[in-house]
């Protein structure tokens, strides 16, 4: 599936991102380097920036672990089909296919790390606002100190009045710096967990894609019990494994997030006609209801394809 492939159409649409920084290191998940690295990370620099800090390395040891996985999913998908081989004809041939829908798996979780990567890297972004935010909080704080020194020791000090000066200041630089963070910090978070939340929808949908021609396949093996001395029919699914391999590799090659299959949630909680999500019918905009018991279930017996998150509804 993977020799002389074409870019796939989530390719074509999102070119995928660089690998991710994580991978190829020489320490695990569990070496003492890595679990120093998460300690220090909500001990040292800017106190702004220490439990940001703290939650994107813990995110990199989580990427490792996943780049784990995928590297033992593959092995069990090359085990699988080795143990097949020594088997009957039908056996053989579909572990081998199995085998090669669990490696695309890895593959697809390898290129998922990817992906992930682009998520945490988008949370540096915040981090290092934090941290340059730190210093005119400090300087800020000092100086409210300083004065309050002074007009305790020092009344008619003539310093209080440059410090208030100072102060004036610092305070404007700390709104300009505040508001940069108050921004900053809700662009990059939307946009970090849009890479998140897309990238695992990608992987999910695919991984269900793979599952039901991994199901397709089962379908050729003839489970029917033999008595001792019968012999079972000869195997002629050799061209139908392989297409449903061949299907497999389209439907994962023409698969994008705009084509996917998952549609939008329905939220039993509607705020506006600026949501993204479709008024639950019944309900008129702007106003809220509860509904609940066996009213619950015929408000909601009109959405098939839905699951309401929950009966009650907020204006």
């Amino acid at each position: 599936m993977r020799s002389a492939r074409a870019p796939t159409a989530a390719q074509l649409a999102t070119p995928p991102p660089p690998p991710s920084s994580t991978k190829g290191k020489f320490f695990g998940t569990t070496s003492i380097a890595d679990s120093f690295r998460k300690q220090a990370a909500g001990s040292f620099g800017p106190e702004m920036s220490r439990k940001l800090s703290q939650l994107i390395k813990i995110e990199k040891s989580l990427e490792r672990s996943l780049e784990g996985v995928s590297n033992e999913r593959k092995m069990v998908a090359k085990q699988l089909s080795i143990w097949g081989a020594d088997n009957d004809d039908d056996v053989s041939d579909v572990t081998d296919k199995i085998g090669v829908l669990l490696y695309e798996i890895g593959e697809l979780e390898d290129q998922f790390i990817d992906k992930y990567d682009l998520y945490r890297i988008t949370l540096k972004s915040v981090r290092n606002i934090e941290g340059s935010v730190q210093p005119s909080r400090d300087r800020k704080i000092k100086i409210t100190d300083e004065i309050a020194h002074l007009k305790y020791k020092d009344p008619q000090s003539p310093k209080i009045a440059v410090l208030e000066q100072e102060l004036v200041r610092a305070e404007a630089e700390s709104l300009v710096a505040e508001a940069q963070l108050s921004n900053i910090t809700r662009e990059k978070l939307k946009a970090a967990f849009n890479y998140q939340f897309d990238s695992l929808r990608e992987l999910s949908e695919k991984m269900a894609l793979i599952a039901g021609y991994g199901k397709a396949l089962l379908e050729l093996l003839d489970d029917s019990p033999v008595t001792p001395g019968e012999t079972r029919p000869a195997y002629d699914g050799y061209e139908a494994s392989k297409q449903i391999i061949i299907d497999c590799e389209n439907a994962l090659s023409a698969w994008t997030l705009d084509n996917s299959y998952l549609k939008e949630p329905l939220l039993s909680i509607h705020q506006g006609i600026e949501d993204v999500y479709t008024v639950p019918e019944g309900i008129v905009e702007g106003e809220g209801e509860v509904v609940e018991g066996d009213d619950a279930e015929q408000e909601w017996a009109h959405h098939d394809d839905t699951v309401p998150v929950d009966h009650q509804v907020v204006a």
